[in-house]
Formats: structure tokens, C-alpha cells, sequence
């Protein structure tokens, strides 16, 4: 890591460690909040800053599915914008498991809560209107068609299967998100994502996403 993102990462782990008994809700910077209200977007502080959380969610479970893919990115961050809550920076390397990165957002938000669409009904009821999402659900539609042609639920599970276990992970990195005033890098994200679970850092994240590969393609 350069000198900054060491720096960066340091401050996070510490204050990540200093607010590790507080809820997600309680560690949400001033900055992300006062963004979110001062623009007219909420009508208070509250569901202002309960929408950060839910965006940091979803940033991080993009961000965590990059890594768990072997993918790369140039940054993370729930800067809010005109049309835009946060957005991972420039995704690149993730091939044929692209739709995993794509609907990790939403899977994130429901991993969040434990609020999975475990029925088949529920999920095929759901998915027909998952349709704007930043452009999340058209990349979906498009990235599932080498691999699963039309059929979203299959592909849907799939990523499902990726990204559940790797929860503590999406986590982690969502509270990183939360407590730093700024986007953080993909370095920093890397790490961060590794404090849970070291055996699943990037190295082994990507490791893993290859054995699969090979195990998928020789059935």
C-alpha cells in the first residue's frame, strides 16, 4: 500500500476497534449524513443516516464480491451525488462472474438484516422488478447470459452461495465506509476485508474464486 492508504487503513482499524460495541447506525460519519440532508433528500438526520448505512451495505457488498471474484477496482465510497448513493470505481477483472459483482448490492442490503429471499415464489415474484439499481440489474441481465442464458434465479443463487459466507467480510468494510470521511482504495478495501477471516484476503479470495471456476467447468 502506498504511504496514505496505510495511513488511511491504520485510522479505520483504530477507530474501528474504538466503536466495535456501537451499531452501524451510531458510527456513521457527520460528513455522510450532513450530505444526504442538507441536499433536501431527507427530511432529517435520521433516515438520512439510516440511509447511508444501507448504502454502505451495498457499496461493500460490490466491493467484497470484486475481491471474492478476483476482480479489481480503483475505489469505494458512498459520496452521495446527484443520482448516486456511492458507487465502487472502476471494476475490471471480473470475466464470466461479473453478475455476482453486480447483484451483490442488493444481496448485501439483505444480508444486512437476514431478510434472504428464500423461497423460489418470493424470489421469481421479486427479480421482475429489479430494474434501475444504478444500472446494477441491466449489467446483471447481460453478465448472466454466457453462463445462465435468461435464468436469473440460478444465477441469483449463485451469487447467493458467494457472498453469504463472506458476510463478517461485507461488514467490516461497510463499517469502514461508514466511519471514514473519505473513498477508500482498493488497497485499503483489500485489507479491511481480510481483518475477519485472514485466510480469506485477496490472495486466497481470488484463490478460491479460480477453484471454483475449475470445478464449475468440469462438470
Amino acid at each position: 500500500m502506498k504511504p496514505a492508504d496505510l495511513r488511511a487503513h491504520a485510522a479505520i482499524r483504530a477507530e474501528l476497534s474504538r466503536l466495535a460495541r456501537y451499531d452501524d447506525q451510531s458510527v456513521v460519519h457527520d460528513n455522510w449524513i450532513r450530505q444526504r440532508y442538507d441536499c433536501g433528500c431527507y427530511p432529517s438526520l435520521t433516515p438520512a443516516r439510516k440511509a447511508t448505512v444501507e448504502t454502505a451495505w451495498h457499496e461493500a457488498g460490490h466491493a467484497v464480491a470484486a475481491l471474492a471474484v478476483g476482480a479489481r477496482f480503483s475505489s469505494a465510497s458512498i459520496h452521495h451525488g446527484p443520482g448516486s448513493e456511492g458507487r465502487v470505481h472502476g471494476i475490471r477483472g471480473s470475466d464470466d462472474l461479473a453478475f455476482v459483482v453486480d447483484a451483490a448490492g442488493q444481496i448485501a442490503q439483505r444480508l444486512m438484516n437476514w431478510t434472504m429471499l428464500e423461497g423460489e415464489d418470493d424470489l421469481r415474484a421479486w427479480l421482475p422488478g429489479w430494474k434501475s439499481d444504478g444500472g446494477d440489474a441491466r449489467r446483471f441481465r447481460q453478465a448472466i447470459a454466457a453462463r445462465y442464458g435468461r435464468d436469473e434465479v440460478r444465477a441469483w443463487r449463485h451469487s447467493e452461495q458467494v457472498l453469504t459466507p463472506l458476510r463478517l467480510q461485507i461488514r467490516e468494510v461497510a463499517r469502514a465506509l461508514l466511519v471514514h470521511p473519505r473513498p477508500l482504495r482498493y488497497d485499503v478495501v483489500a485489507a479491511i476485508a481480510a481483518l475477519r477471516e485472514p485466510a480469506l484476503g485477496e490472495p486466497a479470495l481470488r484463490e478460491r474464486a479460480l477453484r471454483e471456476r475449475a470445478l464449475r467447468e468440469r462438470r
